[in-house]
């Protein structure tokens, strides 16, 4: 099986930075997309930043210019650098990941279990 998980998240005041990083681990045979979602109370999980096996990266457009995601695909992690914080950003942040298992020819959608993010003076 897989496991990812999240690490980084705090309590951090508006304009702060944080880096949020997400291992994966377990027999990946091959990553085809990672991705960064976040969700507030209230409101629906959404795509903050995803970034392909190519390494072709979207931003939400909330965070275009602010956040910047990244891979380091020999040790199977992910991060987001969050710079510019503003307390809108308030939310879980959730790591997903696509990607096919080892002996398999499916790919499956795993996610992490969340860190929180909270920008608040």
């Amino acid at each position: 099986q897989v496991q990812l998980v999240e690490s980084g998240g705090g309590l951090v005041q508006p304009g702060g930075s944080l880096r949020l990083s997400c291992a994966a681990s377990g027999s990946i045979a091959f990553i085809y997309n990672m991705g960064w979602y976040r969700q507030a109370p209230g409101n629906q999980r959404e795509l903050v930043a995803g970034i392909t096996s190519g390494g072709i990266t979207n931003y939400a457009h909330s965070v275009e210019g602010r956040f910047t995601i990244s891979v380091d695909n020999a040790k199977n992690m992910m991060y987001l650098q969050m710079n510019s914080l503003k307390p809108e950003d308030t939310a879980v942040y959730f790591c997903n990941s696509d990607l096919r298992l080892s002996g398999s020819l499916r790919r499956v959608d795993y996610w992490g279990q969340g860190t929180q993010v909270t920008v608040s003076s």
